[in-house]
């Protein structure tokens, strides 16, 4: 039997389109019983930890081998033909297919970027049958408030994100003094033109990372945190108070199994947590993500018996958006925050598994684009129907990460009484 709230779907598809680095990724359409359609497209990391689930690329010379066609004829072959033509309840209904089809347990088979494309898709053809907006559909599956989240913008690259010689991956500013979503975006603009011109007047030509943040030619993550202090400073907020600063060293990718390289040197873990210690002593960050290699798990326990009080650590590589990951790492008390990657698990369904564990072990989590992005919001909905009060979505600039933010003040348009976080004031 079938409710007027059961998804029925006519046809699924897949086509090959960009990223934001030039690579092939996949778009997919679902097309519901009522003509309607509804799309998902899947993005791509750099900096990937060990245990994500695998993509599906083809190999061979097209496109040095990152074409997606492989995972277009999966869709089209065997996708489409087990979920058309029957009734769907609930997203997990969906997704435990893909999971069947793949068999693999991370989704070697089919590929997580085919996954993730489906799932988002059909998430989103599931609040339109149940006449809710995607956010309030995302919140009752978690039994959460919707708030509008804080944002990180990613405003200075490094690591595998530009090409330059900071080994930092990412310095964040967080507006969580702002009254409102636009009131944050609006900061976060104008400190990124003031950034501009203090790294200008300082290094001349800068050049852009992947995520739209500046990457200047230095190693030195300090110098690059007094320049952002005075772009703060520069439209009159105070650094700490209107506007905290946070970092994601990705520290998986300056590390050779035993030594970390910072500034031309190899140091042990002790050194890098010293050198995190002062940086949070002498700089106003509230969050640090991947501080150590997923491997070094006593060094992370270590930074959260340090630091943990006082600052987020933020566990992305180390957790990977899997549930029972986050569980073990909770009881290890390595971290205390998880960061959140749709596609580095495979569906959104897991990916909801992963908020509700951490919601069960206490931890803060903040929602997360990749380095190769599509103009997909859907991860903007995510964070404001979990409740995360925070999302990180690359620079205020550069199509695929405004559109996340754009997505934000429109949601705050269509729904007002959607309260901005500003959680560390509350």
């Amino acid at each position: 039997m079938t409710t007027n709230q059961d998804l029925r779907l006519t046809g699924v598809s897949a086509e090959q389109i960009l990223n934001s680095r030039g690579h092939p990724t996949l778009q997919v359409e679902v097309i519901t019983a009522d003509g309607l359609s509804f799309f998902g497209s899947a993005p791509s990391g750099a900096s990937t930890g060990e245990h994500e689930a695998r993509e599906l690329r083809d190999g061979g010379t097209d496109y040095r081998g990152l074409g997606v066609t492989k995972a277009m004829t999966f869709v089209d072959s065997q996708i489409e033909p087990v979920l058309t033509d029957r009734a769907w309840t609930t997203l997990d209904q969906i997704d435990g297919t893909l999971a069947a089809l793949d068999g693999t347990g991370n989704f070697a088979k089919i590929g997580a970027n085919t996954a993730v494309a489906v799932s988002i898709a059909c998430a989103r053809a599931l609040a339109h049958q149940q006449r809710i907006p995607l956010h309030q559909w995302i919140s009752e599956q978690l039994g959460t408030t919707p708030v509008m989240p804080v944002p990180h913008f990613n405003v200075v690259n490094g690591g595998a994100h530009a090409a330059n010689d900071l080994a930092f991956q990412e310095f964040l500013i967080a507006p969580a003094g702002a009254m409102t979503i636009t009131d944050a975006i609006q900061m976060g603009a104008e400190i990124y033109a003031a950034l501009e011109g203090e790294l200008r007047a300082r290094f001349g030509a800068v050049g852009v990372g992947d995520e739209g943040g500046f990457a200047p030619d230095t190693d030195d993550e300090a110098q690059v945190l007094d320049i952002l202090v005075r772009s703060i400073e520069q439209g009159g907020l105070t650094p700490g108070l209107n506007v905290r600063l946070a970092l994601d060293a990705a520290a998986n990718s300056f590390y050779d199994g035993k030594y970390y390289r910072l500034h031309g040197r190899w140091r042990s873990a002790d050194d890098l947590l010293e050198r995190y210690v002062h940086l949070a002593t002498n700089y106003p960050i509230w969050s640090i993500e991947d501080p150590f290699d997923e491997s070094d798990r006593d060094a992370w326990r270590d930074i959260v018996d340090r630091l943990g009080s006082t600052v987020q650590i933020l566990g992305d590589d180390i957790f990977v958006t899997d549930a029972q990951r986050i569980r073990v790492g909770a009881k290890e008390g390595i971290a205390n925050a998880a960061l959140i990657k749709p596609n580095q698990v495979g569906t959104v369904t897991q990916t909801l598994e992963a908020l509700r564990a951490a919601q069960e072990v206490g931890f803060r989590t903040m929602v997360s684009h990749r380095s190769g992005e599509t103009l997909d919001t859907f991860i903007a909905d995510l964070a404001v129907g979990a409740g995360t009060g925070q999302l990180k979505a690359g620079a205020p600039a550069r199509g695929e990460r405004v559109a996340k933010y754009n997505r934000l003040t429109r949601l705050q348009k269509l729904y007002p009484e959607l309260r901005y976080a500003h959680w560390w004031t509350d």
